[in-house]
């Protein structure tokens, strides 16, 4: 990947506002990785260390970075998956719970972005939005820097037994599962919301 991140702005550092026709251009062509198509290589420890610096910079309220994350890659990936292949015969649909397992195995790495609520001020609505605010900056600064990535919530971001063997906890949830790698083929656009249909104008009454 030839994509670089910059160090951390200094506390307190100005960070004037500025255009940016390169990021509105890339915004407007994001296109999502299919996680089938993640082949190695994918980033290492400092490629992925920057990742989720850059991630941790969303919106949050209070400064409570109500959210934390588990690195899945390597042998530990490996035993994670084959521990819950066990509970995909449990599920619904256990052959459709068994190919979505494909998009974990897959991949050479996953974050799973965990949210967690922390008491106080801050409604929990809000703290569970920032959280899903992380993997969407994630996604996009995989991306920016070259990387295939691909956030799915599968039926392992809610099985209890799974979320045990992950290591959530009481009051924490699974936001998504981040799957970074290398991809193999160009994704290709899909149909897009008509925007002008869902939006309105206030007025008031």
């Amino acid at each position: 990947m030839t994509g670089s991140v910059p160090p951390a702005p200094a506390f307190g550092e100005p960070l004037p506002i500025e255009a940016s026709s390169e990021v509105v251009a890339f915004l407007a062509r994001r296109r999502s990785a299919s996680a089938m198509a993640l082949t190695a290589p994918g980033p290492d420890d400092a490629q992925l260390a920057d990742l989720l610096r850059v991630a941790a910079r969303v919106p949050d309220h209070g400064k409570l970075a109500p959210w934390r994350f588990v690195i899945l890659r390597g042998p530990a990936k490996d035993v994670f998956a084959e521990r819950i292949t066990a509970l995909a015969d449990q599920q619904d649909n256990p052959v459709k719970a068994k190919a979505a397992l494909r998009k974990l195995t897959r991949p050479p790495i996953a974050v799973a972005v965990i949210s967690r609520f922390i008491p106080g001020e801050i409604p929990e609505w809000e703290q569970r939005q920032s959280a899903s605010a992380v993997c969407l900056q994630m996604l996009l600064a995989a991306a920016a820097l070259g990387w295939g990535a691909n956030w799915i919530t599968d039926w392992y971001a809610y099985d209890p037994r799974a979320l045990e063997l992950l290591g959530v906890e009481a009051g924490e949830q699974v936001s998504g599962f981040l799957y970074l790698g290398t991809a193999a083929e160009p994704p290709q656009e899909r149909v897009r919301p008509d925007v002008a249909a869902i939006t309105t104008h206030w007025t008031p009454a």
